[in-house]
């Protein structure tokens, strides 16, 4: 019987389907910390010249205030959606004086105190309230300077008329969007077996300053009196010293279905945990588990737009999948905007092939060897002979990565078919040249750069940023790029001010109502 994977490289290698495959829908959200000129946290309020964080389509803010998030619009376009990232930087650095965008996972230079970090603030309205004491909410659950680390969030999706085609195909008899639904969670379920390739393909975060980590236990080494390293590390941001929780720990979220995954993470969030019942009132938003869906960290999520004050497990309740979110990206300091178009291309060829190939539930084991093969990529994933487990045995990462790109390359030769191209493929023939000399990946070449120039951490991360910084300035903005950010600016403000002006309720009746909707799930 042929599998998944072979009747979906046959449908789309069909050639009145192969236009299909340019259809594919993506976005970026990339952060970047404001560090002032001594590579010190910004402690100055968001930009005004940016507009309102809490309604600006393209720049808001995330954990902090010095902490951007650079959002571009749904686009099927590599480029729009590279060219789109790239102006916003240009906008951005020519407002920010001589702050600079600080493009690296691992934070700048940290204060000694958390209060040294500002929370994000979005104006007086009753959702920029319920943000912000989410955030202060995160800062005493974790600590602020957790919240400090960045990355790249990749949204993707295939529209619903390439679903369509591809549901009347197989000839399934679930409706549309129970079919769509479910193929979503077989690509999350094998996107979540195969993450780790990506760590040690991309991996960009394999050292931090000492200030990050001010005394607190670790096992990383020294190199030189600034900066901490794991000497086979890929991407710390995705191991203990990133968004992890202790509370957290005895978590498990069921990707199987829907109804589980709703299920466990409505538990999750409902119900008071004895660690954060002491926090004070207007210091969380709850006592939960999570206060919130988006405290849960994952690699990847399962999404969908919300409609106005609706919660996202209630989207999903409503429409099911509408696409899907990888979080596991780092901001590569080597690049640009932290991102290039050749990485998405892999991308977008892995996340066909977790689509395509087989997905079966996944069970308590298979979890914890998941989870198990992630940390061990993103602490020793550049280790000469290194072995993950598979199905319960070993194998080395080497064989097993080699596999993995060569089916992934399959993907790769039909999506060159149908752009005319082949980026693909070439992308996917860079990545196994990174299996085959280890030295090639980011996580290596930071590293030798670091070792090479006997430097700390964020004197590289801050001498990248301000060589990035100076060619955004040098092409700056054409004059309708300038207009139209400055029409985004006060569209934005006005935005937030009908907002304002429109509240009607005091805060608690509205976190009120905010949560009984999870009753009704």
């Amino acid at each position: 019987m042929a599998t998944s994977l072979e009747q979906r490289l046959a449908f789309f290698a069909a050639a009145p389907r192969q236009h299909l495959l340019r259809e594919i829908q993506r976005g970026v959200e990339k952060e970047s910390l404001r560090a002032d000129p001594e590579a010190i946290l910004a402690q100055t309020d968001h930009p005004a010249a940016f507009g309102s964080a809490m309604t600006h389509p393209s720049i808001t803010t995330d954990f902090s205030e010095a902490l951007l998030e650079f959002i571009t619009p749904v686009s099927n376009s590599i480029d729009d959606t590279l060219n789109e990232l790239d102006a916003i930087h240009r906008f951005a650095v020519s407002e920010m004086g001589d702050e600079t965008i600080w493009n690296a996972s691992m934070p700048c230079r940290l204060g000694k105190n958390d209060s040294d970090i500002p929370v994000a603030r979005f104006g007086s309205s009753n959702t920029a309230t319920m943000k912000t004491r989410y955030r202060l909410g995160l800062g005493h659950r974790y600590g602020r300077k957790m919240q400090t680390i960045a990355g790249i969030h990749y949204n993707f999706s295939l529209p619903k008329s390439v679903w369509e085609e591809l549901h009347a195909a197989e000839n399934s008899d679930l409706p549309l969007k129970t079919y769509i639904t479910n193929n979503y969670f077989g690509l999350i379920r094998n996107f979540r077996r195969y993450a780790w390739l990506l760590i040690y393909l991309f991996g960009a975060a394999p050292a931090v300053s000492r200030c990050f980590l001010n005394g607190k236990p670790h096992q990383l080494q020294p190199l030189g009196e600034h900066t901490l390293y794991g000497p086979h590390a890929t991407s710390l941001r995705m191991g203990d010293l990133g968004y992890q929780s202790n509370a957290q720990k005895n978590l498990h979220i069921c990707y199987n279905h829907l109804d589980f995954y709703v299920e466990t993470l409505k538990g999750a969030i409902t119900t008071s945990h004895s660690d954060y019942e002491g926090i004070a009132k207007g210091e969380q938003l709850s006592s939960g588990l999570l206060q919130i869906e988006n405290e849960f960290y994952s690699p990847i999520r399962p999404k969908r737009v919300t409609e106005s004050g609706e919660i996202p497990l209630g989207a999903l309740c409503r429409g099911g999948v509408e696409y899907i979110e990888v979080r596991c990206i780092d901001v590569n300091p080597m690049l640009p905007v932290g991102i290039n178009a050749e990485q998405i291309r892999f991308i977008d060829a892995f996340l066909l092939y977790c689509l395509y190939q087989d997905s079966p539930p996944c069970n308590d084991d298979h979890n914890a060897e998941i989870s198990r093969n992630l940390l061990t990529v993103v602490n020793r994933g550049r280790e000469p002979g290194l072995e993950l487990e598979q199905s319960g045995s070993p194998r080395p990462l080497a064989e097993w990565a080699e596999e993995l790109i060569g089916e992934i390359g399959r993907v790769a030769a039909q999506l060159d078919s149908a752009h005319s191209s082949d980026a693909y493929s070439q992308s996917c023939e860079a990545q196994l040249a990174k299996v085959h000399d280890v030295s090639l990946t980011p996580s290596a070449q930071i590293l030798a750069a670091l070792e090479k120039r006997n430097d700390s951490y964020y004197h590289y991360a801050m001498e990248e940023s301000l060589q990035h910084a100076k060619v955004f300035r040098e092409r700056g903005l054409s004059a309708e790029e300038s207009e139209r950010f400055a029409s985004m600016r006060e569209t934005s403000i006005a935005a937030l001010a009908e907002v304002e002006a429109e509240q009607n309720e005091n805060f608690d009746e509205y976190l009120r109502r905010f949560y009984e909707q999870y009753q009704d799930l």
